[in-house]
């Protein structure tokens, strides 16, 4: 019979499954200490594609030692499904780790003695899963999955870098663990090697697994559903990050020190029309309709923004009075505020992002003109 010695995670996509509770990770050496992770606050959900990037030494590989039971907080807590992983003892949370996470290394850490299927098979036989008649088909399967069927019985050094990171995934899915965490998977391979993986990584969140990746390269976020941005031991604002990505990160900080948190009631005008334009705001949660008012007060609905999008950058970086009315829609709506002497230092900080910024007034003017050819 089949041996179970954890439980598994429930998989309901999109509901909370890790929740960082104010870690601090310090290392202590003879030169001092050092501390590498700042009171870090942290959920991840169901069915997420997550990306932590964050430079050398920024401590994102730091965090993901936390949560995968690898490394003790120096102080904080870490639940995966309402389960304090670091109550448990060593033991408990070795099995723990090993049924309920699959762990892809950046340099794939295959046993060179055992083939691929081998490799694949071996977590099974730790955790005591599966019938052992049972291992080699499920491991064939999953080298199926990824490609690998037909170098099954080789050995990691007989084939390419992007076949044996292949067969890492594989392996991690071996127990069919619901959260699969990578720390660097893509780089040590080419650009087609990487795609690929990205790709496998992006079909197992589709089917319900929690991804989470660390990654020093930015590019790899385009394909996630969400970027964590650590830098210096501190999560960067997340709508920061994502509304603003080709900001550095020294300059995410500063600017999330900068901006203000408001919020609005469903309905509430943000912005009047034909009024002066203050702010520039980034939205972190809900949406806000942007509206024209017609002669004979009719009002012409133009377009909805949503969490990461922006608005009032027009009227800042062009001058003049706001072009259309902005309000919360039918839900109350979380905002960054960021002043007009904040939004003028950040153009002039960041060339790159006025640039983008600049293309999007340019595209929104085109879309009211449209608008108003049909009106």
């Amino acid at each position: 019979m089949t041996k179970r010695t954890q439980p598994k995670l429930a998989t309901v996509k999109g509901t909370e499954l890790i929740n960082i509770q104010q870690v601090v990770k310090t290392f202590s050496n003879a030169a001092g200490e050092f501390t590498a992770l700042r009171g870090i606050d942290l959920t991840l959900n169901r069915g997420e594609f997550v990306a932590i990037i964050g430079k050398s030494g920024s401590g994102k590989s730091t965090l993901l030692n936390m949560l995968t039971g690898i490394d003790h907080p120096t102080t904080g807590k870490v639940l995966v499904d309402g389960t304090d992983i670091y109550a448990l003892s060593e033991s408990k949370r070795s099995l723990w780790r090993g049924r309920n996470l699959g762990i892809v290394f950046q340099f794939f850490q295959l046993l060179p003695m055992l083939n691929l299927l081998e490799n694949v098979m071996l977590p099974m036989d730790y955790v005591g899963m599966y019938d052992v008649d049972e291992r080699p088909k499920r491991a064939m399967e999953l080298l199926r999955m990824v490609g690998l069927e037909e170098q099954a019985q080789k050995l990691p050094r007989a084939v390419s870098t992007g076949q044996q990171q292949s067969a890492a995934i594989a392996r991690a899915l071996s127990t069919d663990a619901p959260i699969i965490v990578a720390d660097e998977p893509t780089g040590n391979l080419d650009s087609r090697s990487a795609n690929h993986i990205i790709d496998l990584f992006t079909e197992l969140s589709e089917r319900g697994k929690t991804i989470v990746m660390v990654t020093h390269d930015s590019t790899m976020t385009q394909r996630t559903s969400r970027t964590v941005v650590i830098s210096d031991g501190v999560l960067v604002n997340e709508t920061i990050a994502q509304a603003l990505p080709l900001l550095s990160q020294p300059l995410m900080k500063e600017l999330a020190q900068k901006a203000r948190q408001v919020s609005y009631q469903a309905g509430e005008t943000i912005l009047k029309i034909k009024e002066p334009a203050q702010n520039f705001y980034l939205i972190s949660k809900g949406n806000v309709d942007v509206v024209l008012h017609k002669k004979r007060k009719k009002e012409v609905f133009v377009s909805q923004l949503g969490v990461n999008d922006f608005f009032g950058e027009m009227e800042l970086l062009r001058g003049g009075k706001t072009i259309a009315c902005i309000r919360a829609a039918d839900k109350p709506v979380e905002l960054l505020e960021i002043s007009r002497e904040d939004f003028n230092w950040l153009m002039k900080k960041s060339p790159l992002t006025e640039k983008a910024i600049s293309n999007t007034v340019q595209k929104r003017l085109e879309e009211k003109k449209q608008t108003d050819k049909r009106k």
